[in-house]
């Protein structure tokens, strides 16, 4: 790396949301694009307009980091792919963030220092991706991402004692939450390439970044198109 504080560019395509940021110091450059499944149109596109915007050049990064999920299959191949691509040619490592983590860092920042957040995201097929991450001197895993039905996260969140719940999850199923509970809540929320970059500074210097051929997204679906018999249970 060429500095003790390394410059990272963010890829994040998980949802149908695109993001692109550059962290450079205490200066953040991002750009968000509500895309739909346009990701691969537009991901490299933004790149050249939020280095352009950071007045940096690609080789001045040092590292690429990008949403490794969970999230779209599609959309996270197409920002691992673009992460590899980008360091292989400059020579250096990248960093994969989960996005429930990446999400986890969004709600402490917005919603204040909760001891322990559950983030849930819509992972349709009438399900959600959810974890549980605790703030101490960084976003750390109480409950590793995991694919559950909807109705188990209030459940959950109760089990756990979390302070603050996030995710669009708490607006595609919004007649799971109870109103009565004391949460902090931040409905809507999707992760974004700002907070796989704050993250992945903090990974790249604890020495987590590998080499390009290494990173790889988190799936945790084990498949995506259903069988008649699972869409006659979902539809029931």
């Amino acid at each position: 790396m060429s500095s003790s504080v390394p410059i990272v560019l963010a890829i994040d395509t998980a949802t149908e949301v695109c993001s692109v940021a550059v962290l450079s110091g205490n200066r953040l450059s991002e750009l968000i694009e509500t895309v739909g499944n346009k990701h691969s149109d537009r991901a490299l596109p933004m790149i050249d307009a939020v280095l352009a915007r950071a007045t940096l050049r690609l080789s001045d990064v040092d590292v690429f980091a990008f949403g490794a999920g969970p999230g779209s299959f599609t959309g996270l191949r197409i920002a691992c792919g673009i992460a590899q691509g980008l360091a292989y040619g400059k020579g250096r490592q990248v960093v994969p963030v989960g996005n429930l983590r990446a999400l986890a860092e969004q709600a402490f920042a917005t919603l204040g220092d909760g001891p322990t957040v559950l983030t849930a995201i819509d992972a349709r097929m009438n399900e959600a991706y959810c974890a549980i991450y605790r703030r101490d001197a960084e976003v750390s895993e109480v409950r590793a991402p995991a694919l559950e039905r909807p109705s188990f996260l209030v459940e959950l969140a109760d089990e756990a004692n979390v302070a603050l719940v996030a995710g669009n999850a708490l607006v595609s199923f919004s007649t799971l939450w109870p109103q009565h509970r004391s949460w902090k809540m931040l409905p809507g929320a999707t992760p974004t390439a700002a907070n796989v970059a704050r993250l992945a500074r903090l990974d790249a210097q604890r020495g987590l970044s590998v080499a390009p051929a290494q990173a790889a997204p988190i799936y945790v679906r084990d498949h995506v198109a259903l069988t008649i018999e699972e869409r006659k249970r979902v539809i029931a």
